[in-house]
């Protein structure tokens, strides 16, 4: 008794073993059964056309047809070994409808149903070919059978590779701009972000463009330290200047959020109403610099130097310090009067003879601190704390 294992043309998923019959019609109705199609071929696996009974062998693959061409599989071994592995080709199976071809202005591209809705399964081209059924998107194809997209094929080859491998590769011919109109047109929001960040760093720079260090250190070069370089209203937003030897600049009104000044020499400098948000100031100097109604909200100035031996002392009243960290800084003299300190970390600084008078140090962490002849007349002090003061703070000091 003879048995054999059917499948459905070009595919090798749902396969049935059945006992073979005497003819070769019987078998393509117990296929239309099993099946559930309208078999009226037999191939072999290796394309062959079965007109007669005695042709199939024990245990051989049949693929059944419902009158289409012979689809070949290569995924099966027996295709290419002549071999009748039925159980191997079953586990490297790929389903037919996998592989699709697209006419992308007039260029073919070959790729698979999951690296186009795998990436951005929200994206215009995962909707188009989709396998779920609730989503209804029919597509022309040309006389080949491949989908008709009438977009650039220049800009879609990045497009394409970036979905197969998750990285955007860009040749030098091509234009960015091409590829991210192509890429909002089919949605792909991943894609998107990373275009519009090349676009935005291949700009030339204007006026509101970021000064960078070595544009900078090229004009510190050129002027001599004991002259007052103007940089007001300048941008230098993220910008690295650490260790520099800044004295005596004047940064009026200049952005400097999240620029990194650590270890820099900024004695004598002036950040009147400077936008300081977020910076970095750790270990800085800033003997004598002036910051009046300067935005420090954030930023970091952990170990920096205000005192100034021979009396010079810095001036920051007025200044937003919300949430400041101020740790271990030496401020012995330096003015702070109703400076916004809220929420400030001022462990173990030296505030001697500092004028805080009328500041907001509302849940200010002051332990540890030398307040010694401090001034905070008028002070908010509500919440804040007072733990292992080296001079204990004398009433006179916090009258309202």
């Amino acid at each position: 008794m003879k048995r054999i294992v059917i499948f459905k043309n070009g595919s090798l998923e749902d396969g049935k073993v059945i006992i073979l019959p005497e003819t070769v019609n019987q078998i393509l109705e117990i296929a239309s059964t099993k099946l559930k199609c309208n078999a009226k071929k037999l191939f072999t696996a290796k394309g062959g056309l079965i007109d007669d009974i005695d042709l199939i062998r024990d245990d051989e693959v049949i693929y059944v047809s419902e009158g289409e061409k012979f689809i070949r599989n290569y995924s099966c071994p027996s295709v290419n070994s002549g071999e009748n592995k039925p159980d191997i080709c079953v586990k490297k199976a790929c389903s037919k409808d996998e592989w699709l071809t697209l006419n992308v202005g007039g260029k073919m591209f070959t790729t698979t149903r999951s690296t186009l809705t795998g990436q951005n399964p929200g994206s215009m081209l995962a909707r188009m070919f989709t396998n779920d059924k609730g989503v209804g998107w029919k597509s022309s194809v040309d006389e080949n059978g491949a989908y008709l997209i009438d977009r650039s094929a220049i800009y879609f080859e990045p497009i394409i590779n970036y979905l197969r491998h998750n990285i955007l590769v860009l040749d030098k011919n091509i234009n960015p701009y091409g590829v991210l109109e192509e890429a909002q047109f089919f949605g792909l929001t991943s894609l998107i972000d990373q275009l519009e960040e090349i676009i935005e760093m291949s700009q030339p720079p204007n006026d509101e463009t970021p000064i960078n260090r070595r544009e900078f250190v090229l004009k510190l070069l050129c002027t001599s330290t004991n002259t007052e370089l103007r940089c007001q209203g300048m941008n230098f937003t993220g910008a690295n200047l650490s260790k520099l030897d800044l004295r005596n600049i004047n940064f009026k009104y200049a952005v400097l959020h999240k620029a990194n000044l650590s270890g820099a020499n900024l004695a004598c400098c002036n950040f009147e109403r400077a936008d300081l948000s977020k910076a970095v100031f750790d270990s800085a100097n800033l003997l004598g610099v002036k910051m009046l109604c300067a935005n420090l909200e954030g930023s970091s100035l952990k170990g920096c130097n205000f005192e100034d031996p021979a009396g010079s002392r810095a001036n920051m009243e007025g200044a937003h310090m919300k949430s400041v960290n101020l740790e271990g800084s030496h401020m012995a003299g330096v003015n702070l009067r109703v400076a916004t300190l809220k929420n400030a970390n001022l462990q173990n600084c030296d505030l001697r003879g500092a004028v805080l008078a009328g500041a907001d140090l509302e849940n200010c962490n002051l332990s540890g601190c030398d307040l010694q002849e401090a001034n905070l007349r008028g002070a908010n002090l509500k919440d804040a704390a007072f733990e292992l003061m080296l001079n204990p703070l004398h009433m006179a000091q916090a009258v309202r």
